[in-house]
């Protein structure tokens, strides 16, 4: 279409860059001719930030900006609002209730409404779930159709992209129906019964390249939304009703991704009977971890880790005797948390590098260790304020919050090169893993308590297991659901947050 935009990709779209805006009639407390985002403090009213979201026929506001304030807007104005409002101030400002249009004028602004609306139901498709959402976009786009029958088509397209993007993430993360609800042995399984993780698959660099698979899959379905609304402040902004929620379910199941990942790794290292065989799979896990480094899947790398510190794990003395232990230890290092996690920032920020400058689809691939993510989102929300004592928008704090998160949603859409294994990345979703509880029985079957204290926790946990046995009608292997206390979103982030000590 002539006269059209540039379409943006989402990478171009959420780098924040220098910001230059429109002047526009200060509104009250701002004073004239202050650049809103040159010097400090950066802040405005949430109507200003509006309107300068708003295009006309001879300004179209920075992809930057576009991104910020549309993540950022959320903390103090429901979506639908927001559409609401912008949608009235191009009617009004481009007097598309007349009827008479001025064409010249409207065929300047078209292009640059319709591109406004591309870019937002491309990174926020879910802002558009409502019919109401759909109904704005029609009525606009339908005033300004009759100046160009193209916009009407421009608009089926979009409508159709979007409906396409909210199918995909109605499907959710890949895996069976309930692999976010862990399943717990209670006691050691027969080897007959149980199915072994290096009997699924025993190349270390076939499974790296299978979990990244399963990262990337569950990184896709996490809106850039979810970090902000999982913060989102409980006094809300010029009267409006913040969006908290039950919108942030793809973050949470992501954190309960890694979790059951590293129950898992101690798991199937607990598991076999003989030493021989445990320091094999440690081993094993060692390999993988590196290869998970070398991807730049930084996010299974620290779960790996995190699995074989367990302390039912680390325990385990005569089987550790038996590991080659050099490659774990640096490893170990590069994760190491001293100093905010010195080494793995350095090596995040080398992926990231590596992934700017990639000459191929596996050097593109960044997956950061996602607690430490949700902990610098954290603390950066708790440590600004989002509006300053003149009750102006902390729009400085927001260009800090959208510089991390675009960076996230760049690093999300990196297509997986290797080829996906079906019957692996089952497994690693419905394999049964040990309870912590049962981990400990599986780790002092393994190697006999060594002090006093291990001692009386065998003792107490083998009662209770006893009992769970003399319930179970004999059964080989006992399973139990091990639901989640039902906790609201911040409490459960703030608790991954907690426990990135190892």
């Amino acid at each position: 279409m002539a006269g059209m935009p540039r379409t943006l990709s989402t990478s171009d779209m959420v780098t924040p860059g220098g910001l230059s805006l429109p002047p526009t009639e200060p509104a009250d407390g701002e004073q004239a001719g202050q650049p809103l985002l040159d010097g400090a403090p950066s802040s405005a009213s949430l109507d200003t930030l509006i309107q300068h979201l708003v295009p006309t026929a001879d300004y179209y506001p920075e992809k930057a900006y576009i991104f910020t304030f549309l993540l950022s807007s959320r903390l103090f104005i429901e979506p639908r609002e927001l559409l609401a409002r912008v949608c009235h101030l191009c009617i009004e400002q481009q007097q598309l209730d007349k009827p008479e249009l001025d064409k010249a004028q409207v065929r300047k602004f078209g292009p640059k409404l319709l591109q406004l609306l591309a870019e937002w139901t491309e990174t926020f498709p879910r802002d558009f779930q409502e019919a109401s959402a759909i109904g704005h976009l029609e009525d606009v786009v339908g005033r300004i159709a009759p100046c160009d029958e193209a916009y009407r088509k421009r608009m089926h397209q979009l409508l159709q992209a979007l409906h396409q993007r909210l199918a995909l993430l109605g499907q959710g993360p890949e895996g069976p129906g309930g692999a976010d609800k862990p399943v717990s042995y209670r006691t050691k399984p027969q080897a007959s019964i149980h199915r072994e993780l290096l009997g699924v698959c025993s190349d270390p660099y076939t499974l790296a390249q299978q979990l990244t698979h399963v990262e990337l899959e569950r990184l896709r379905h996490i809106g850039p939304e979810e970090f902000v609304q999982a913060f989102a402040s409980k006094e809300p902004l010029d009267g409006a009703q913040p969006c908290f929620s039950d919108k942030t379910n793809n973050l949470e199941a992501y954190v309960k991704w890694f979790n059951r990942l590293c129950y898992l790794v101690a798991t199937e290292i607990c598991m076999p009977a003989k030493k021989k065989q445990r320091a094999q799979v440690i081993e094993f896990f060692i390999d993988v971890a590196r290869e998970c480094f070398n991807i730049g899947n930084f996010n299974s790398l620290m779960a790996i880790i995190s699995g074989m510190n367990m302390s039912p794990v680390s325990r385990l003395k005569k089987t550790w005797a038996k590991v080659k232990t050099a490659k774990f230890f640096i490893l170990e290092h590069q994760m190491d948390p001293t100093g905010n996690f010195c080494n793995y920032r350095t090596a995040l920020r080398g992926a990231a590098h590596r992934s700017l400058t990639a000459h191929s689809s596996r050097e593109k691939i960044v997956i950061p260790f996602f607690s430490l993510l949700i902990k610098d989102i954290y603390f950066l929300n708790e440590g600004c304020a989002n509006r300053l004592p003149n009750g102006h928008v902390n729009f400085e704090k927001f260009l800090e919050l959208a510089k991390q998160v675009g960076e996230f949603v760049t690093w999300k859409q990196a297509d997986c090169p290797f080829e996906q294994n079906p019957s692996i990345t089952h497994y690693l979703h419905t394999a049964p893993i040990f309870s912590e509880d049962g981990l400990y029985l599986a780790s002092y079957e393994s190697e006999s308590p060594e002090n006093q204290t291990e001692k009386e926790r065998w003792k107490s946990l083998s009662t209770c297991s006893q009992m769970w046995s003399s319930s179970a009608c004999g059964n080989e292997i006992y399973f139990a659901f091990c639901f989640c206390t039902q906790q609201n979103v911040r409490s459960i982030l703030h608790t991954a947050t907690a426990s990135l000590i190892y």
